[in-house]
């Protein structure tokens, strides 16, 4: 029998804090008394029955500021019961992974009655969030206190709380003790070693884990394409024998390392338990809007959006908007060559050590250029993809996500696809490929990282004087972390990440036969983004929610996409040689048909070779099918229980009404 909260006293004495809620400063007492009682509240009367304290005592009230902080935790009863709820999936003593049940809690390993950590923080603070987003509207039409903020029944109170500015942020907190021993195995000794991915997973979650673990399978992958790059670049780079071994090497390399990282991830997320977690019916996102209706598969109330008014504003307004974006890409790239064909003629008159130098000012401006358009445009694509209207928060991403990655690709290979194929200047384009890679590194490392860093230093520093200056009688230590956290930046995601390995991926494989250095530079660019993004995660930014994830989602088709690019890019590279052009000095027809039917079979040899290397190694398909295969035993198993008992009913009846 399924065990529910109204059949558990889940009244525990202590309280831990997990996540903080931050309501604005002149929010009315009536509606913190009614969010306050819809948090509380017993499941069954439409609460979340969770502990919900502020963060101060009554008798500091008059001496301490930011009496809009409070305090959100659960008893260990009320968090198993999440789990059931969320569908996490956690080991068996029997070595299997399943999803976890109150009712077998006593079947899965490492649990006991008495320990508090078969749980960790992180996945208690994603119990948190998961309750408090499911608090919904009953019988209200509107947030006590505040008649403009209307309500109906099913839609989110939390969402709804954040999108009218009562409720300002809600964020987890760090575990300082658990955050000290993670960075002490993880960045704080600058060595080179493999990092602590089950470790970050327990502590940040799945998704964050997935992509260090990707950043650090990368940077060794890219490691064999640098051994090799290095003498070709410093010896033999223009023999055309070694150039074309190179760059065939290049995609075999770059198809087989994106099909061992699918095995890799599959591996990580089965032992997490992600691989196998089933994926709940996804709400609407917060910032979806329409004409309120009735959900017909959920049966809900909630906002509807007609389909085709999404698609015209798709078709009319962003896809034209996207497209003037690219032109004017392209526009500043060919002011950037106007600046090249300057600093070139400047340095062939006077031939001096400072117009030597000169020659690199160009790339370096446009390089920087190319980073703010990217950013720039950034904001726009977000914009425009709210604007869409999505109602999915996965539809929302994609739509995003397209419409950075082909901005990106554009602004930041435009140039290179120009010269290599207009002006066909290898000199140039190996100038320009460096001067673009290396730059946009030291850019990316000071925004991300250095220049956050530096700023919550300044404010940690003002934060605890602050504290400090109250001379208030208490234990001032919690009340200092939350109202350092709460002024730390928000982690936005890994979308920024990814893309960034993305456009490092772009310069390695598309272009690397021309300059083989670029994968060297990738590799040491990535030995101290591990330390800063680690850096950044643990000390700059708020800790985020744990998310489940089970894959780096569509950013393996990214990355699959660019490679098969890269195998049109280094063919046509290998045709256009001067070497290769030699054994066709008469008919150019025949050296693009050959061109061309190399690059069909290499593509070929591509996708036999993802087809050939199964997404899954052999032990995880045989555990999932057995999963599979227990499933619809106790399913059926299930059905045949309910049907006997269905015929001892009707016999009983059949049994009454021939009796006399």
């Amino acid at each position: 029998m399924k065990v529910t909260l109204s059949a558990l006293d889940t009244h525990e004495s202590s309280f831990t804090p997990l996540v903080v809620i931050e309501l604005a400063q002149d929010v009315k007492e009536e509606t913190k008394e009614w969010l306050k009682n819809r948090i509380i509240t017993k499941k069954k009367d439409g609460g979340a029955q969770l502990s919900f304290r502020p963060l101060l005592n009554k008798y500091e009230k008059e001496t301490l500021e930011n009496q809009n902080l409070y305090l959100v935790g659960a008893s260990k009863i009320r968090l198993l019961l999440g789990a059931e709820a969320v569908g996490l999936v956690k080991e068996c003593s029997d070595n299997t992974m399943r999803a976890f049940t109150y009712g077998t809690r006593h079947s899965f390993k490492d649990f006991d009655d008495d320990n508090d950590d078969f749980l960790s923080m992180a996945e208690r603070q994603f119990i948190i969030k998961h309750e408090l987003e499911n608090l919904r509207a009953r019988d209200e039409k509107m947030i006590p206190g505040y008649p403009q903020a209307k309500l109906y029944p099913g839609k989110s109170l939390l969402r709804r709380l954040l999108t009218s500015g009562i409720v300002v942020q809600v964020f987890p907190l760090h575990d300082n003790e658990a955050l000290k021993k993670l960075e002490d195995t993880w960045y704080t000794r600058f060595t080179l070693k493999f990092q602590p991915i089950d470790r970050i997973r327990g502590y940040f979650g799945e998704t964050i884990a997935l992509y260090f673990g990707f950043l650090e399978y990368f940077t060794f992958a890219l490691i064999p394409m640098a051994i090799i790059g290095l003498p070709y670049y410093l010896f033999a780079w223009e023999d055309y024998d070694k150039y074309v071994i190179f760059a065939s090497f290049n995609l075999i390399w770059s198809t087989v390392i994106l099909e061992v990282w699918k095995r890799g991830c599959a591996s990580m997320t089965y032992r997490w338990g992600t691989l196998v977690m089933k994926r709940k019916f996804e709400e609407p996102r917060p910032g979806y809007h329409g004409v309120l209706g009735i959900n017909p598969v959920t049966g809900r109330e909630e906002p509807l959006y007609p389909s085709y008014k999404r698609q015209l504003r798709i078709y009319l307004v962003s896809l034209p908007f996207v497209c003037l974006c690219l032109y004017f890409s392209l526009f500043v790239m060919m002011i950037y060559f106007d600046m090249e064909a300057w600093a070139l003629g400047l340095h062939e008159d006077s031939g001096s050590e400072w117009t030597s130098i000169l020659l690199y000012v160009p790339s370096i401006i446009y390089a920087i250029v190319i980073e703010i358009m990217n950013r720039l445009y950034r904001y726009a694509a977000e914009f425009l993809t709210s604007w869409e209207n999505h109602r999915l928060e996965s539809a929302y991403q994609n739509h995003l996500i397209l419409k950075v990655l082909v901005f990106n690709f554009l602004n930041c290979f435009a140039s290179l696809f120009y010269i290599a194929f207009v002006l066909r200047d290898m000199k140039l384009l190996r100038q320009s490929l460096a001067t673009l890679l290396i730059t946009s590194q030291i850019l990316n490392q000071i925004v991300e990282s250095l220049l956050p860093y530096w700023l919550q230093k300044k404010h940690h520093v003002r934060a605890k004087k602050k504290v400090e200056a109250l001379k208030a009688d208490i234990d001032a230590t919690l009340y200092e972390q939350v109202v350092l956290e709460k002024e730390m930046g928000t982690y936005l995601g890994t979308f920024d990440d990814y893309l960034e390995l993305f456009l490092q991926f772009g310069y390695v494989s598309l272009f690397s036969c021309v300059y083989p250095l670029a994968a060297a530079f990738a590799v040491l660019n990535n030995l101290t983004e591990v330390n800063s993004d680690a850096l950044k995660m643990c000390r700059v930014l708020k800790r985020p929610f744990s998310e489940p994830s089970a894959s780096i989602g569509v950013w393996q088709l990214a990355f699959e996409t660019m490679s098969v690019i890269s195998v049109v890019t280094n063919c046509a590279l290998i045709g256009m040689s001067p070497q290769v052009n030699a054994l066709f000095p008469e008919s150019k027809t025949d050296l693009i048909l050959i061109v061309v039917a190399v690059e069909h079979m290499l593509l070929a040899l591509k996708f036999i070779l993802a087809f050939a290397i199964p997404d899954k190694p052999r032990h995880i398909q045989m555990k999932l099918a057995r999963l599979e295969f227990e499933s619809l035993e106790a399913l059926k198993q299930q059905q045949m229980k309910l049907t006997a008992e269905n015929l001892k009913e009707e016999c009983r009846e059949g049994g009454k009404e021939k009796a006399p």
